[in-house]
């Protein structure tokens, strides 16, 4: 039997590893499965708290925290802390789900659940699992990618459509026009942009979270993806139950099939 490439082998270490990456499931899922209906809160670590942005986002999860939502954050400074520090004031839950990261980052001192992740992807699945809403406060790249996956999910119908809040429209603004002529309507259903909303007050921010929980304000607009949708939500498995639909984008749907539509002509036959 011919010798296996170095290049290709496997020494055990990645199968171990599942067990890591296990344990912060576990660890995240018996932490937050019980407290209840929350918001995630996300922006940039940077945001010093004598900053506008720090103090809105601070009262947002005030805020929400007075109408007893819990708060989800990094865990980390900036809008994180201001998130947490706003619903911490407040006497609510104050999740902290923070990532161990090359150079250091200090959680702050306003969680009262607070969770150590080495793995992005975990942390994130936190993130939504159990949130009825998320707002983004301006912030780097970290924020754009929540931003973005969570709308894909919600576009995608890999979970229920909540709100999703873009604080600030001089800062969002000039995304916003970005995807409107970039995007549309080659890329992106019209529909699809009404997915987020942008505001510019911690009042006006609370009271679409409240209004879009109480009744969803997108869906997709075509009969066959409303369908899809129906059926989607209908759909048994393994998974099957109360919490089948959970926010981090299990929904079950149908595996890929090879299409049978016709593709440009290759210049030469694929290997097979």
């Amino acid at each position: 039997m011919p010798k296996k490439s170095a290049e290709f082998s496997i020494d055990g270490k990645d199968s171990w590893r599942i067990f890591r990456i296990m344990s912060e499931f576990v660890e995240g899922f018996e932490a937050l499965g019980g407290i209840g209906k929350a918001v995630s809160i996300f922006g940039s670590a940077r945001t010093d708290p004598d900053h506008a942005d720090f103090k809105a986002a601070e009262k947002v999860a005030h805020l929400l925290a007075k109408d007893g939502y819990a708060v989800i954050t990094g865990g980390g400074p900036g809008i994180m802390e201001a998130g947490n520090k706003g619903a911490f004031d407040a006497g609510g839950t104050s999740v902290g789900c923070n990532i161990t990261l090359p150079q250091e980052q200090e959680g702050n001192a306003y969680q009262t659940i607070s969770l150590d992740f080495h793995y992005f992807y975990a942390r994130k699945v936190m993130f939504l699992k159990y949130t009825s809403a998320i707002v983004c406060f301006p912030g780097g790249f970290g924020t754009l990618d929540e931003f973005f996956e969570t709308v894909t999910l919600i576009q995608t119908l890999k979970c229920e459509p909540f709100p999703v809040i873009l604080y600030g429209s001089d800062y969002w603004g000039g995304l916003v026009e970005w995807m409107r002529k970039t995007l549309l309507p080659r890329y992106v259903d019209p529909e699809d942009i009404d997915i987020f909303r942008v505001v510019d007050s911690p009042k006006q921010c609370v009271k679409l979270i409240e209004q879009g929980i109480k009744k969803a304000w997108w869906k997709p607009l075509d009969d066959v993806r409303a369908a899809q949708a129906t059926a989607a939500m209908k759909k048994t498995g393994p998974l099957a139950g109360a919490n089948a639909d959970s926010g981090e984008g299990t929904r079950y749907g149908r595996r890929a099939k090879q299409t049978t539509a016709e593709h440009a002509r290759p210049s030469r036959k694929p290997v097979q």
